[in-house]
């Protein structure tokens, strides 16, 4: 670990120490970046924990190498700057004791070892001296180093003690898992379970943050199915938890709707890091719970899922406290995701794919994602078959769309030249003079032009002015 050459910012990182040599303090790489440098991997951000004052160590680290901005927050005994594209993190060595109503510690100055037994995982209990006397050394009192070999996740402590003190770990024990692809130690994932009711004194922005960070990652099953089997998903998203369950009548079986959603965000997560595409995909099936019936000689429909998942979806992103553009996009998205392949065969008229051009708009190529996601089948013959119709689909698309240029479509005459023709103000019918219009494109009965909409608009606009009256 001394190796100049493992660390792109040594240079940086020999500076603090020889700082803290000369301020008397002995200073600590710690965390996430210790462990991600033992994983070859690249963080940009960098804790140090400081045998002392950090805030005031912090400030004048941030005046010699000329780093940027200052957040100090004193009571936590913790400051921050910028430096290049790092962001710095000095602490305070620290005892951390928790009241059973709260997830924010009574905090104490402390030493080294009591500053790594408050780390959520062994894993990320790791310091890295980084004074003279001390450079290079790794300080790994919980076996850190043996579970990265092992890639395992496990607590420095008691784990249901660990979750009780702060349960957003249970969270962050499934996010570190995905992310890493590591397993989580028996007792550790049973304390998950055990503790999971004290998510609920946890603020919805930090759960939520810690999902949509499930979710990023390259296999985001991982976390999610130990948030299932802990029954952690009951408390944080029950509409997925409610997609699990296998049944059988007769010959016909039911697929488990939770098991086909994890390969459908996994077969996406490896086309697109668009996270809105994965919330996406994570549910588009979501309404299949409420509406699935068994019919005799057909077996499981689901017929109309995608309208209800629409209904369930703006209770789901207002509860999660998602940011609006989540409810607007997965809306269009889930509502659509049914549509290409009703459009497979060649009898399929160009003015149904104009109205699925118009109605996807700039999200098509999105929604082809999906489809294409959506394909689970174990039967290899049965996946070839509907990529090739779904090939098909983007083929039509790209010919009508050529054409018509229909992607991001608007009627040609817009509303203040509709206002002016016929004599009318601003109002609902303005609205519905250019829906006639561009449903008249849509259909292929004018082209996708000015002059010809505008035709059509002094042909029809006397007949829908006199029905308004």
């Amino acid at each position: 670990m001394s190796d100049k050459k493992s660390y792109p910012d040594s240079v940086l990182i020999r500076k603090i120490g020889k700082f803290g040599d000369e301020e008397g303090m002995r200073v600590y790489v710690v965390g996430g970046y210790v462990r991600d440098r033992i994983l070859k991997k690249h963080g940009q951000d960098v804790d140090f924990v400081v045998i002392g004052d950090a805030p005031v160590f912090a400030e004048k680290v941030k005046r010699r190498v000329r780093g940027r901005g200052f957040v100090v927050y004193k009571k936590f005994g913790t400051a921050s700057f910028l430096w290049n594209n790092f962001k710095l993190e000095f602490v305070t060595a620290r005892k951390e004791t928790y009241q059973s109503h709260s997830r924010k510690p009574s905090i104490k100055q402390s030493d080294l070892y009591d500053d790594l037994s408050r780390r959520d995982f062994t894993i990320n209990a790791l310091a890295l001296g980084i004074n003279k006397e001390t450079f290079g050394k790794i300080v790994d009192p919980f076996g850190g180093l043996k579970d990265l070999k092992k890639r395992l996740i496990r607590t420095p402590l008691d784990p249901a003690a660990t979750f009780f003190d702060d349960p957003l770990r249970i969270l962050r024990a499934a996010r570190f898992a995905s992310q890493l692809g590591f397993k989580i130690e028996h007792a550790t994932l049973a304390a998950m379970k055990k503790e999971r009711e004290r998510l609920r004194i946890v603020s919805q922005e930090r759960i939520t943050d810690e999902f949509l960070k499930i979710l990023s990652h390259p296999k985001p099953s991982i976390g999610l199915k130990i948030l299932q089997e802990t029954r952690v998903l009951e408390i944080v998203f029950p509409e997925l938890a409610d997609l699990v369950g296998v049944e059988q009548r007769d010959q016909y079986h039911h697929k488990d709707v939770f098991e086909h959603t994890m390969k459908v965000v996994d077969n996406l997560a490896k086309m697109s890091d668009n996270i809105l595409l994965r919330f996406t995909a994570l549910v588009h099936d979501i309404g299949k719970p409420r509406v699935k019936q068994f019919v005799e000689g057909t077996g499981w429909t689901f017929y109309g899922h995608e309208l209800i998942g629409v209904r369930m979806l703006k209770g789901i992103c207002s509860r999660l406290k998602l940011p609006r553009d989540f409810f607007k996009y997965a809306n269009k998205m889930i509502r659509l995701h049914m549509r290409p392949i009703q459009l497979i065969g060649e009898e399929v008229t160009d003015s149904a794919i104009r109205r699925l051009l118009v109605q996807a708009g700039d999200e098509v190529d999105d929604l082809m994602m999906l489809c294409r996601a959506d394909i689970t089948s174990g039967n290899p013959k049965r996946v070839k078959k509907h990529l090739a119709n779904f090939d098909f689909v983007n083929k039509r698309m790209k010919e009508v769309e050529e054409k018509d240029r229909m992607r991001a479509f608007q009627s040609p005459v817009r509303g203040d030249e509709i206002m002016a023709i016929c004599g009318i103000g601003p109002g609902p019918l303005v609205g519905k003079l250019k829906k006639t219009l561009e449903e008249a494109i849509v259909e292929g009965r004018i082209p996708n032009e000015h002059d010809a909409a505008y035709d059509h608009l002094l042909k029809i606009k006397d007949d829908i002015l006199r029905e308004a009256d």
